[in-house]
């Protein structure tokens, strides 16, 4: 067994060991709207459940040169996000929202995906996504790197509304097969979803 210690090494280093480790790892496609009116989507894989009651999940943005990237800034200003879980059914547009557009450019439009009206928040959601959800931010926290330039902005957005396709809900659960999730790994890998198995868990 290797032991190595994480402030001995660089963080691109600790980055590769963390993204090789903790796999299979959920995918949220995160839309916001700019001051200006623009709907910014791009998809982050540092993402979870946070709660139940309320409902809350969380998003960590990565900052570029301690600056905070387009979602964390926007959602910041407006008080809320969008989140889509990632199927694939529309992975390839997905991962074209990636793209490292200025602003004033929008990867929904850029991926050639759809916007669609959100019910309780102002941000629109994509359409082709199976299941979203309409978030409050609930807080925003920054984490890491120094005091005077943290490394990451830590999105907890309380769910407000969930919107799920009719063929995976059926008495109050959702259809694993049905959504055909995408996980992400390392690289430029991702995953599908493979065999499901039970176990009970002991009283």
């Amino acid at each position: 067994m290797i032991s190595i210690n994480p402030d001995q090494q660089s963080e691109r280093d600790n980055y590769k060991l963390l993204i090789g480790s903790v796999i299979p790892r959920p995918i949220a496609l995160v839309t916001t709207l700019s001051s200006e009116g623009v709907l910014n989507a791009a998809p982050f894989s540092y993402f979870n459940i946070v709660s139940a009651n309320p409902p809350m999940v969380s998003v960590a943005v990565q900052r570029k040169q301690g600056v905070p990237k387009d979602t964390a800034r926007n959602a910041a200003a407006a008080g809320a996000f969008v989140v889509h879980i990632a199927d694939e059914s529309y992975i390839r547009e997905l991962n074209q929202t990636a793209a490292a557009l200025p602003p004033e450019e929008s990867e929904v439009q850029a991926a050639g995906l759809t916007p669609v009206s959100s019910e309780a928040v102002a941000v629109p959601g994509i359409a082709e996504a199976k299941i979203r959800m309409e978030c409050l931010l609930e807080r925003s926290i920054p984490l890491g790197g120094t005091e005077q330039e943290p490394a990451v902005d830590l999105l907890i957005g309380r769910v407000v509304r969930f919107h799920i396709d009719d063929v995976l809900y059926e008495a109050g659960r959702i259809d694993p097969f049905g959504l055909r999730p995408v996980s992400r790994l390392a690289g430029n890998n991702y995953s599908r979803l493979g065999d499901i198995f039970e176990l009970i868990r002991p009283q």
